[in-house]
């Protein structure tokens, strides 16, 4: 089973290109992942502020796993944008208990 999934969100350590500017943490949504070359491959999902010249939102990006800082899955962004009902949250819940 892949570490990663389509549709999950990964926040990723981007270094800094300028020598005197501290890097950032920025959010990729999830495409598929590389088990074997421990990679995983999406698009950023933020607006880059120090890195702005080398990235851009959407831009495709293959990522390292030992970038990866946070690791939210597809069921669990999709609950913080209130996407499924107390409803089903409570049902879930009740199968998991």
């Amino acid at each position: 089973m892949a570490r990663y999934n389509r549709g999950d969100d990964i926040k990723v350590e981007f270094e800094s290109t300028e020598q005197y500017l501290p890097g950032e943490w920025m959010w990729v949504r999830v495409q598929h992942c590389d088990e074997e070359r421990q990679l995983v491959f999406g698009s950023l999902d933020n607006e880059p502020v120090v890195n702005s010249e080398d990235l851009r939102l959407g831009k495709e990006l293959a990522i390292s796993y030992d970038k990866v800082r946070e690791h939210r899955n597809s069921r669990d962004v999709l609950l913080g944008l209130g996407i499924f009902g107390q409803s089903d949250q409570l049902s879930e819940r009740s199968q998991i208990t």
